[in-house]
């Protein structure tokens, strides 16, 4: 798993706001899906919804990637290698998540370019509580963030919101995951379901500086299906204003919100040039070296369409 966001200090853009306009009611298809999903999802959305691009602050921009149970030493080695040797944008920060097991083996290869972050983690102070991994062994092995609330980790494991403050508490970044079912968007509830979360995640902490939001529809992942742009940007501007009137407009200009859901090196440069999509994290695509390098790199498109 692989995160990737920029820095863009000093350009039009504020990376993890443009100028909205409304949450529109009719919108492009999502790709493989029918325009009956689509119209329900949206057709109970207040069309009030505003946040003033003046109201933006600096975001950097972030591409993570995570692939899961996937992976091996050799490929992990290769995969570890093509990064190395890739030419990378400057401005953007890149973390990479790998299986707990091959942390060290990825710390110890990869460049000092590139963060580590784990996919997971207990939900307290280490203890008695066997096959789980506390953030003080996540930060003895070197990472510096950690994946929460992955719809996989939710969904079929059962978990809730609860880790954030203890990692947070530790030093440790925390990569936030939100997202819909299917079954909710269909009904019209993706705003409901995301708000819920950023809630739970809002309830626990007690300063966002070290957060990065993670957008995944869980109907996108690993399916093919991916939210059209606009149809990412209308989430990610809906959870930038429910941060504003729910912590704070400063809080809501500063937090990198990140997309996730089968981006890949087709559909990245597209989505990388709406303004509140300031970054990416990334499921198979990550898995190959130069294909997550175009990932990276799309950033250039958000710093032509600023």
């Amino acid at each position: 798993m692989a995160v990737v966001s920029t820095s863009l200090a000093g350009a039009a853009v504020s990376s993890h706001l443009t100028q909205f306009s409304g949450l529109r009611k009719s919108f492009l298809k999502l790709d493989n899906a029918t325009s009956n999903s689509t119209h329900s999802f949206f057709q109970n959305v207040d069309s009030h919804l505003r946040l003033a691009s003046s109201n933006k602050g600096c975001r950097g921009v972030v591409t993570m990637a995570g692939s899961g149970k996937n992976g091996t030493k050799d490929s992990i080695s290769k995969l570890v290698s093509d990064l190395n040797s890739a030419t990378l944008e400057s401005d953007v920060d890149v973390v990479v998540a790998p299986p707990f097991v091959y942390i060290d083996q990825v710390k110890n290869s990869l460049t000092d370019r590139i963060e580590i972050a784990a996919q997971n983690c207990w939900t307290g102070k280490g203890g008695a509580f066997t096959g789980e991994i506390s953030v003080e062994q996540l930060k003895d092995l070197g990472c510096k963030w950690v994946v929460l609330g992955h719809s996989e980790r939710r969904h079929v494991i059962g978990e809730d919101d609860q880790k954030a403050a203890y990692a947070l508490s530790e030093g440790v970044g925390v990569i936030a995951c939100i997202g819909e079912l299917l079954e909710e968007r269909e009904a019209g509830k993706t705003f409901d379901v995301c708000f819920q979360q950023m809630k739970a995640y809002a309830d626990a902490v007690s300063s966002w500086d070290n957060i990065v939001v993670a957008y995944e529809p869980v109907w996108a992942i690993g399916t093919g299906k991916v939210a059209s742009p606009e149809q990412a940007q209308e989430v990610h501007i809906a959870v930038r204003d429910w941060l504003s009137k729910n912590v704070s407009a400063e809080v809501a200009s500063k937090t990198r919100i990140i997309y996730g859901g089968s981006v890949n090196g087709g559909n990245c440069a597209e989505l990388a040039k709406k303004e509140d999509i300031d970054g990416f994290l990334v499921g198979g695509a990550s898995l190959k070296g130069p294909e997550f390098a175009t990932i990276i790199n799309s950033v250039t498109s958000k710093k032509v369409a600023a």
